[in-house]
């Protein structure tokens, strides 16, 4: 009998790169959109990540989908998965 390794379902969240002034580090924004439930109005909100991008080849206005990961720093628990769209700039 084969032991195999399980890993529960990573979470992908994709978003904007806001920031790229940390060393191997993006600030990643992610917008979330959402009806609310008595007034029915849709609500726009969003969410700051710190990303991990090991080899800094992202930069500001990149989109890009970061995965959950085990604690990398005090606040750093994402890292880029895959960069979807590059910026103009």
């Amino acid at each position: 009998m084969e032991l195999k390794q399980k890993r529960g379902k990573r979470q992908i969240f994709r978003g904007v790169v806001v920031s790229d002034k940390m060393n191997k580090t993006r600030v990643v924004k992610v917008l979330r959109t959402y009806r609310h439930p008595l007034y029915e109005k849709v609500i726009k909100s969003y969410k700051k990540y710190y990303a991990h991008d090991e080899l800094n080849q992202t930069k500001v206005g990149d989109e890009v989908e970061i995965m959950s990961s085990r604690p990398l720093s005090k606040l750093k628990r994402w890292r880029i998965y895959r960069i979807i769209k590059k910026s103009s700039n």
